[in-house]
Parts: C-alpha cells; structure tokens; sequence
C-alpha cells in the first residue's frame, strides 16, 4: 500500500468507481440540449437550461470533490494534530475501513511506533455501494486486515488506545446497526483513549455540493444520538476541510 497518493488520486477514483453515476449525467444533459433543437419556446429554453444545470452541477461536485480530497491537504494528515491522539511505544491503535482503504499506510507513517490493527466491515449483504464493490476488485485489502462485523471486533475489552474511522462509518445505513457499531467501539476502548471519526454530513455545505447526493451522508444529530446511544462523548470536533467534519469521541463512563 502506498504511503504517498498520486496527483489527483482523489477525483480520479471517484470518476472510476462511479462512472454510471457521471455517464447518467452525461448522457442527460446531451439528451436535453439536443431536444432543445427540436423544440418551440419556452420548452426549447427550458430544455436547455435543465441541461445547463445537470451539467452544471456535475461539474462542480467533481471540483469539490477534486478539493476535498485531492488539494485541501486531507491526506497529509496535519489536523490530526488537534485530536490530541498520541503515539508511543506499545501504544495499540485500529484503523477501520469498509472495503477500501486509503489510510493505513498513512497513518502508519504519521504514528510509526504504535502496534496497528486494520478492519474490514464490508459485508456486500449490508453494504450495497456498488462503488465499494468496484474499488475492491480494483484494489482489494491487505490478506492481514481482519474481515469483522459491525457488532463483533475480534478485540478485548478496553484494548484500543486509539481507533480511526475515516470516510467509512456512513456506509453502515442501518440506524441500529450503526448504534451496535459504536457501542462495540466503546467496548474496545481503553480509558482516556480516543476515537477519530471522519465524515461528510449530510448539511447545507453538502447540498450546494452535491445536490440530491449529499443524502448517502449522514445528519450531524444522528451521529450524535448514535455516540450517546453508546456511551461516548464528543471530546472536540474538527474541520479537515469546508466540507468534511471530525468528531473526536471519548468513552462516557458517567452514561447510564
């Protein structure tokens, strides 16, 4: 796995994986100006501009998503700084991915002398992205990822100093199995240790970005009935750029 993204390794794999979603578009918005030809006003203008705007906003969901994860700095990891995460020696952290994993080579980097543990959650049954299913036969995780369910980490009680979810946790679209998800992260979590999700939410940022796409994300309150659900608190949240966010959540051991 590869330490150091390529340029633009960010917009290409989405053009990639979701490549059905763009030729949709594509194949709307020619449909549209060729039969503003054909038609007499006002449907031939509002042919046109309904082809202006499919084009339009495909567009400008590529360049967001070329910033987010091509040109804000994302992968470099810098605001981790602010999540108060440590490394030492003989710290135990966990990287948990659904089915495609563009971290842990990272994060290895950023925290050499801490003893990993990487997870797959994907379960095609469950998890029906065909996305995901494109990016794993493009790129399938390591032989050493431990394949575990959403409600069973192969891990002992209160084991994990540190666990990242990046960019994973909104593939898990059941509410309960999403509860059962972060009730599991709190039982593997060590006192004082910190858990980093990372996520697009489903607000106003994400509309203007995406329009109609921004609903395969999940509310800021959802997550946050999921966390308290299970015991964990939000401990500080942060920015890594204008449209992802970044809740640093601790074991809540005063929760009833």
């Amino acid at each position: 796995m590869e330490a150091v993204r390529r340029p633009l390794q960010g917009v290409r794999n989405i053009l990639r994986f979701n490549w059905h979603v763009f030729a949709s578009a594509a194949a709307i918005a020619t449909a549209l100006a060729v039969a503003s030809r054909w038609l007499d006003p006002p449907d031939s203008v509002a042919a046109l501009v309904a082809a202006t705007v499919v084009a339009g906003t495909t567009l400008v969901s590529l360049g967001v998503s070329c910033y987010v994860y091509d040109l804000s700095g994302l992968y470099r990891l810098d605001w981790l700084d602010a999540t108060g995460v440590e490394s030492r020696p003989g710290t135990l952290m966990a990287n948990i991915h659904a089915g495609f994993d563009e971290t842990t080579a990272l994060l290895r980097a950023r925290y050499p002398t801490a003893e990993w543990t990487v997870m797959d959650f994907y379960d095609p049954v469950h998890h029906t992205e065909i996305s995901i299913r494109r990016a794993r036969r493009a790129h399938p995780p390591s032989p050493d990822d431990l394949r575990v369910g959403t409600a069973a980490l192969p891990l002992p009680d209160r084991s994990l100093n540190a666990v990242f979810v990046i960019l994973a946790a909104h593939e898990i679209r059941d509410r309960d199995e999403r509860h059962r998800f972060f009730a599991e992260l709190r039982r593997v979590l060590a006192p004082g240790g910190r858990i980093v999700l990372v996520e697009h939410l489903r607000d106003w940022r994400n509309f203007l970005a995406y329009t109609v796409g921004f609903l395969h994300f999940i509310g800021r309150r959802a997550w946050l009935e999921a966390f308290a659900g299970a015991g964990l608190r939000v401990s500080r949240t942060l920015a890594p750029n204008f449209f992802l966010a970044c809740f640093v959540l601790e074991r809540d051991d005063g929760a009833s």
